[in-house]
């Protein structure tokens, strides 16, 4: 069974080297890493995926490193999670409609057109990006690259240490034309 475990790191040299070194220890495989900084300076987000049962142990003794701040297995808990995959196909020559109908019911985009090559974008659902990627290996793949899962819990489900990220409901906000909240505005 394929666990989700989300980490909130400290930004500093060497904290991916430690928390990934635990993982192999224990004989851990990953499957899907990906490091990024967050909304606080300082803090990355890390979020791992590994086929193991007794994940709860490795997540136990991830909380025990200096530089982690928090960590949790999400798996059980609803959340969000994708992928993003760039995926370099052979020209399509006389089959480009066929592709591009893939293409738009993958709701992937095409990200370069060469005489050589063409880039698709498929960014979604880790099972979502899969299945696209089947799809397209009908096109001649070339070249594939994917991300590795990235994953956030639903909104009203606290991360343990962090500060509730729902606005308070007394704090006037507004929307902005460009999707953002505004608290300050209203």
């Amino acid at each position: 069974m394929q666990h989700t475990v989300i980490a909130l790191v400290h930004d500093r040299p060497g904290v991916l080297n430690r928390a990934v070194s635990l993982f192999r220890r224990r004989a851990f495989n990953i499957d899907s890493l990906s490091v990024a900084t967050t909304e606080q300076s300082g803090l990355s987000r890390m979020t791992l995926v590994v086929r193991r049962d007794d994940v709860a142990q490795v997540v136990r003794q991830l909380e025990r490193l200096v530089d982690v701040v928090s960590v949790r297995d999400v798996t059980h808990q609803p959340m969000v999670a994708h992928e993003l995959c760039l995926v370099r196909l052979a020209p399509p020559g006389s089959r480009l409609g066929a592709l591009l109908r893939i293409v738009h019911e993958c709701d992937a985009r095409v990200v370069e057109t060469a005489p050589q090559a063409m880039l698709i974008a498929v960014m979604g659902p880790p099972e979502s990006v899969s299945t696209c990627i089947e799809r397209l290996r009908g096109f001649g793949i070339l070249e594939l690259t994917r991300s590795g899962r990235v994953a956030m819990t639903v909104a009203g489900i606290p991360t343990p240490g962090r500060p509730s990220a729902a606005p308070s409901t007394d704090a006037p906000y507004t929307w902005q034309a460009d999707g953002a909240l505004d608290h300050e505005a209203a």
